[in-house]
């Protein structure tokens, strides 16, 4: 499929063929839903960064003062197991009302910590389990005003003719934008993405706060790195708040994977830097199968690590946002993938060093993985060979044989163990992510953690086998 921009200044697609059954729950525009009034009292992402920064601050405020509450309770006789999760439970509420409203960059960290809720322990990851879920689901909405307001200003005031029909009521609300299903004029059923405005000032302004409070933040999340997220979230804000990016990355999957017996990408009809349009995909979200049989669980599981790493070898892009939001399950079984906002441009493939240096590891031949991660870029400091092998050998361990569990257990172990190793003088604060593979990084480890939230039982090592280069024996 080719996109072309037109002198309007908006890119659509060529071909607009129908896509998935039509669904009748659309409310159509034109001269039956006409257009609301636009709300000018205020944007939908608070932009001034005073106020969304003391909405940030109430959430280490609201622990101490639980905190002053809890004391005063066990002085009188309180029982102290079910003061401690009142507290907890509290806590979690409290943390998804602030980042849930003020979406933005405090919406994108909060949908970044409920991937790895599977990493705490249990008596924190049961409260916050439910609502850090809601996050990677949706958020309360934009006004229809506001969304038809950002539609007349990228598409022109004569926006309504590119659609037969639109649902003026969200699908799904997110941190950047919110999603619309619609149909075109020709019957292709579209999910039209539609950007909050501000979101761009909002976001960075957030995770500026954030960075500033992640000490006092972390007791609400059991010790994850807040610092480490929040500053690479920071480093690619411009990339995710351009759709006309996110379009030329999506396009180029969906052509490349277009007839996958396993995969399925939306095709791209129309965007701007604010809206894009593409394929309606039917279907489940991804954690829902956690409630299936372990069958449906393992093969969720291996299409998912699937996408991961044959999305570099088949199209030349690494979908950078394991969140499983952007994962559904359809109704024919097969994995739909949206969300293209955050990706690496991997025409090779991905690093052929990568497979080699795991391996080394699943080898033992300590000294060679060395000196590999030397070569690329990783040792920063003084680093034994045994030590580092030590540290990076549970990393492998699910390519280490022919069917590995991924569960919460297993995670949990892991967190602790490099969560020991990024103390003062510990292995991990002697190492380097190199450029190349910071997004890289960030998609294994999430989907690490969506993996464990899954339960999964599979042959992964299979995969590596197929699309990782250099893992392979010779």
């Amino acid at each position: 499929m080719r996109l072309r921009r037109n002198p309007a200044g908006r890119g659509q697609a060529e071909d607009l063929r129908v896509s998935s059954e039509r669904q009748p729950q659309l409310g159509t525009l034109g001269g039956m839903t006409p257009e609301q009034p636009e709300d000018r009292e205020g944007g939908v992402l608070p932009e001034s960064t005073l106020a969304r920064s003391a909405r940030l601050l109430s959430l280490p405020l609201g622990v101490a003062a639980r905190a002053s509450v809890g004391a005063g309770k066990r002085l009188f006789g309180g029982d102290a197991d079910q003061i401690d999760a009142q507290l907890k439970d509290a806590a979690a509420e409290q943390l998804f009302a602030v980042l849930g409203e003020l979406k933005g960059g405090a919406m994108k960290f909060g949908q970044m910590l409920s991937m790895f809720e599977a990493f705490l322990p249990e008596d924190l990851a049961a409260p916050f389990r439910t609502r850090l879920r809601q996050l990677q689901d949706g958020a309360p909405p934009m006004p229809s005003s506001k969304a038809q307001a950002v539609l007349r200003a990228e598409l022109g005031s004569d926006w309504r003719r590119e659609f037969a029909e639109i649902d003026l009521r969200p699908a799904a609300a997110a941190s950047i934008g919110q999603v619309h299903r619609g149909r075109l004029r020709d019957g292709t059923e579209v999910a039209i993405k539609i950007q909050y405005p501000g979101a761009e000032a909002a976001i960075a302004s957030d995770l500026r706060q954030i960075k500033r409070l992640t000490a006092v933040m972390t007791p609400l999340t059991g010790g994850v790195d807040l610092a480490s997220i929040a500053k690479e979230m920071a480093a690619r804000v411009s990339d995710e708040v351009d759709y006309t990016l996110e379009a030329g990355a999506q396009s180029q999957v969906a052509e490349a994977l277009a007839g996958h017996p396993r995969f399925v990408v939306p095709r791209v009809h129309q965007f701007t830097q604010r809206v894009l349009v593409s394929d309606w995909i039917d279907g489940r979200k991804l954690t829902t199968v956690i409630e299936d049989s372990e069958d449906v669980r393992r093969q969720a599981a291996l299409d998912y690590v699937t996408f991961l790493f044959a999305g570099p070898k088949l199209a030349g892009i690494l979908h950078g946002d394991p969140h499983p939001g952007n994962y559904l399950i359809t109704p024919d079984g097969k994995l739909g993938v949206v969300d293209y906002g955050l990706f690496a441009r991997l025409p090779d493939g991905l690093p052929k060093p990568m497979g080699q240096l795991i391996r080394n590891a699943l080898d033992g031949d300590a000294e060679a993985m060395l000196a590999g991660l030397a070569a690329e870029g990783f040792i920063g400091k003084d680093v034994q060979a045994s030590e580092l092998l030590d540290y990076l050998a549970p990393f492998v361990e699910p390519a280490s044989v022919e069917e590995f569990h991924f569960n919460r257990e297993w995670s949990r172990g892991q967190f602790l163990r490099v969560h020991n190793a990024m103390q003062p003088g510990g292995v991990a604060t002697r190492l380097n992510i190199p450029p190349l593979y910071t997004i890289i990084w960030r998609a294994w480890l999430g989907g690490i953690a969506v993996l464990s939230q899954l339960d999964a039982k599979a042959n992964f090592a299979s995969v590596l086998r197929e699309y990782l280069p250099g893992f392979a024996r010779a």
